[in-house]
């Protein structure tokens, strides 16, 4: 794998994933043998567990050239993710595109707290997405609590219509919807829930981002303004009449925001409920009510 020729057919699954994974860590990509892996096992229609039963295989023509295009674009730090076109997040398997945010685990602290406030699993409640995205926020809730109802709105009508397509692909697009906008401003009623992971990247910070990041998420969805407290100051003050009286928002912060944004949302007439580590233990979600 040190050529640009890459594997040469007729090498074992095990010889190409040592090489590749060697040519990735040459390249600074962490996690270089489990992405390696994750890329074969695509290229030859399984899971890593083949890569172990099948070690001794041996690749074709066809497999040897489509593994050596993937291994030299994630060398050139493309995410594994928008390489195989498709994510897991809270056991979902989002399709993502380049006009979507890449979903990142710590996001998961935000489903996590949210179904804390929606307590009954069989409860009807009506949630909205602030900044949709791919849509894995609103998807994920609906999932997990299947008498309920969601909209999502993103600024983005390309984002709109992956968040859309994703409904669809996971049978729930009788229970989401999802609309163009600029935050809330196109929604109207009272909602239990509202959920939001805006951009938060101060705008300084992205050309120090790493690639997989700065070169491949949207900018539209990683800059935050001069502090990355932005968006904040724009949805904050709608949240009160979205909000039934005993509604909640869960509200996504970036390591070390929490203070300021903090300040911020008491300052906008909110109050904040509770906090949430995500498992780095870093404080990710705000619990927010408008009472």
């Amino acid at each position: 794998m040190a050529n640009a020729a890459g594997p040469a057919p007729g090498l074992t699954l095990r010889q190409v994933l040592l090489a590749a994974g060697q040519e990735l860590r040459a390249a600074g990509v962490d996690d270089a043998m489990l992405d390696a892996g994750l890329l074969l096992a695509h290229v030859v229609g399984g899971d890593r567990l083949t890569l172990i039963r099948q070690g001794d295989r041996r690749l074709c023509d066809g497999e040897a050239l489509a593994f050596a295009g993937l291994i030299a674009a994630r060398a050139a730090r493309q995410p594994v993710s928008r390489l195989l076109g498709h994510r897991e997040f809270w056991s979902l398997d989002l399709q993502i595109g380049p006009d979507v945010l890449d979903p990142r685990p710590d996001s998961e602290t935000i489903v996590a707290a949210a179904l804390e406030q929606l307590g009954q699993k069989d409860g009807a409640y009506r949630i909205a997405d602030l900044g949709t995205g791919s849509g894995c926020l609103l998807l994920a809730l609906l999932q997990e609590r299947p008498q309920s109802w969601g909209v999502g709105l993103d600024i983005s009508a390309a984002a709109a219509c992956q968040a859309r397509d994703n409904a669809h692909a996971l049978g729930l697009s009788d229970r989401a919807r999802f609309m163009v906008g600029d935050w809330s401003r196109a929604l109207v009623g009272a909602f239990d829930l509202i959920v939001a992971n805006p951009p938060y990247i101060a705008s300084a910070e992205i050309a120090g981002l790493a690639p997989e990041v700065r070169c491949h998420d949207p900018g539209l969805a990683l800059d935050g303004g001069r502090d990355g407290l932005a968006a904040y100051r724009a949805l904050l003050p709608d949240l009160p009449r979205l909000l039934q009286p005993t509604g909640k928002a869960a509200l996504e912060c970036g390591r070390g925001q929490a203070f300021l944004l903090g300040q911020i949302i008491e300052a906008s007439g909110l109050h904040v409920e509770s906090r949430h580590r995500d498992l780095g233990g870093v404080e990710r979600c705000f619990i927010v009510s408008a009472n």
